[in-house]
């Protein structure tokens, strides 16, 4: 039996082929594809601070996991070892465990937990603690159950779509959706389509996947925010910007809190 350390240890190989461009690095576009991680995190802490000064400091754990995401990621597509593949999925788990903790609406909680957050916050670390450990159980479905997540976090955002009338909101969630199934839909064809993508040359979608997952980061992680603040923070007027200037056709979202203004 291989190390966990050791390259391809991992039962899970994508579709890119293997040690192409560097004897190093297994998938070279697949690993390096996650420097996007590294330019939005740390982007999105910046921009995000008036906020996270007034809702939670959490938040810059969120952007702070998005990080380790992205350089797990490039450690397990370098190795394809059993450790990079649990490190990765399992940083994933708990920025999803993180984002549910901070945002997620109390008129979702359980009905027993009576919109208790710091009770619904004990049993989200429970359940994302027993999910680690499971996840060594079976791997390879690991990542099936990761977007099964994203699943149920989509049906909550479709809910709040239907509740509001706010423009901002309901661009921003259109966005969120539309850049997400693009990402999916990059993830699965990779997944199961990697016979076609080989016959003709291009076998890149997994590092498609991290390019557009990284870019939906921002919109969902203003989505939630403004979602969250039409529950927790009904005495503030959260407006959407984007940086670098709001009247560029493309920007990277953002929440103002009041009079706060970000300049940079």
């Amino acid at each position: 039996m291989p190390s966990i350390f050791a390259y391809q240890s991992s039962e899970v190989d994508w579709c890119e082929s293997n040690f192409q461009h560097s004897e190093l690095v297994a998938e070279f576009y697949n690993t390096f594809s996650n420097v996007t991680f590294f330019v939005f995190g740390p982007l999105m802490m910046y921009l995000m601070h008036p906020y996270a000064q007034k809702r939670s400091r959490y938040t810059y754990g969120i952007c702070a996991l998005f990080m380790v995401i992205g350089l797990f990621s490039m450690y397990f597509h370098m190795t394809l070892s059993f450790l990079g593949q649990l490190l990765d999925e399992i940083s994933i788990l708990w920025l999803l465990a993180s984002g549910y903790s901070i945002w997620m609406p109390r008129c979702y909680f359980p009905t027993f937990l009576r919109e208790n957050r710091s009770q619904f916050v004990c049993l989200v670390f429970i359940t994302t603690m027993v999910s680690t450990f499971l996840s060594f159980l079976r791997p390879t479905v690991n990542a099936y159950a990761l977007n099964s997540i994203a699943v149920h976090i989509l049906y909550i955002v479709i809910q709040e779509y239907k509740k509001t009338n706010n423009k901002e909101l309901r661009h921003v969630i259109e966005v969120s959706v539309v850049l997400w199934a693009f990402a999916l839909a990059s993830w699965i064809s990779d997944r199961f389509l990697c016979s076609f993508w080989q016959k003709i040359n291009f076998s890149y979608l997994h590092s498609i996947w991290h390019v557009l997952i990284s870019i939906t980061f921002p919109y969902g992680m203003v989505t939630m925010a403004l979602v969250d603040a039409r529950y927790e923070m009904p005495d503030q007027t959260l407006k959407v910007r984007y940086w670098p200037r709001d009247t560029w056709p493309v920007g990277l979202p953002y929440v103002e809190i009041s009079g706060d203004r970000k300049n940079c």
